[in-house]
């Protein structure tokens, strides 16, 4: 488990700044779980609770300019 700062992915940043809204808008037609609260816990706990502790316990290069 990572703990203290992630090394930042510029490729992977851009990629979920440009998914489109079209996109994300078939997702949601074809599952009606997808984007919604709580649908990560549903599907794989184990994952779920993992990526939990992860946000908690590291924090982003770019966090460090946010207030």
């Amino acid at each position: 488990m990572k703990i203290g700062i992630r090394k930042p992915s510029i490729k992977r940043s851009l990629k979920a700044r440009t998914t489109g809204k079209l996109k994300r808008k078939v997702k949601k037609s074809v599952s009606p779980g997808y984007g919604r609260k709580g649908m990560g816990l549903v599907k794989n706990p184990k994952k779920s609770a993992y990526n939990k502790v992860y946000k908690k316990t590291s924090f982003s290069f770019w966090d460090l300019f946010k207030k």
